[in-house]
């Protein structure tokens, strides 16, 4: 099966990583376009993908990803519509880029999936969201499901809900990470080695996210099995919701939401 993408950045990569490690294509089957050149040879030689400099060479792709940043849809579109088949599929990863908009886009009737991935896929534990048009089939949507399992969790969810996706698990990861880091600077100012600190302040991040996916239990009730009575963590928790986080992390997320419908 061949695979296009039209942009090789870090996300273009995590994918393509994904399927060639988990046999869901070879890497000869792969072909990249990206406008940097830099780009296309460092995919090159870390992947064994082809490469081109030329997005309709890659648009004639069976399955196509469009994996450039949002503000460059309608630019790609314009450059690619006349050479895009409706047996072919169609993958985007933009934010805020419907589907009744890149149907417009494009300007006739293709077989588009909408997705929303994230960037732990460099590391196969993804979680990316699909939705896709009319002219999806099932068996289509299926294949796409393949693809993306092979770089992590994959979930359906109706379109209205993409940009509630974009903030709770495409834009996420950059609060997870501030997390981290403000808990390892902590840990340092305390007299632990900066090293040790992000090992310990990520894997409890780690542990304690797998916690919440194998036991099934509420997050509250986890956090209350750590708070003994008169305990250290309460008092970490005390402060915690003293300094407003859960108010500041909805806050944000309702604000990416908001940014990600606007685009």
């Amino acid at each position: 099966m061949k695979l296009g993408f039209i942009g090789c950045g870090n996300m273009a990569t995590a994918i393509m990583k994904g399927m060639i490690r988990n046999g869901v294509s070879a890497a000869h089957e792969i072909i990249g376009a990206d406008s940097s050149e830099q780009s296309l040879n460092k995919i090159k030689e870390e992947l064994q993908i082809q490469i081109t400099a030329d997005n309709k060479e890659a648009a004639q792709a069976e399955v196509l990803f469009l994996s450039v940043k949002p503000q460059f849809y309608e630019t790609v579109i314009n450059e690619i519509k006349e050479v895009i088949t409706k047996e072919q599929l169609i993958v985007t990863i933009a934010p805020g880029k419907t589907l009744e908009w890149l149907g417009r886009q494009f300007g006739k009737a293709l077989k588009i999936i909408r997705t929303m991935p994230n960037t732990p896929a460099l590391v196969g534990e993804g979680i990316t969201a699909v939705c896709c048009n009319e002219n999806v089939t099932e068996e289509d949507l299926n294949k796409a499901i393949g693809m993306i399992q092979s770089f992590g969790k994959c979930e359906v969810v109706p379109e209205h809900l993409m940009d509630v996706v974009t903030s709770v698990s495409g834009s996420s990861p950059a609060y997870v990470f501030m997390f981290i880091e403000a808990m390892a600077d902590a840990a340092v100012a305390d007299g632990m080695s900066r090293n040790q600190a992000y090992k310990f302040a990520a894997q409890a991040v780690l542990g304690s996210a797998k916690m919440v996916l194998e036991t099934g239990k509420h997050p509250g009730e986890l956090k209350d099995m750590v708070c003994s009575p008169g305990g250290t963590t309460i008092e970490a928790v005390r402060v915690l919701e003293e300094k407003g986080m859960r108010s500041a992390i909805f806050e944000a997320m309702k604000a990416c939401t908001k940014k990600a419908k606007g685009m």
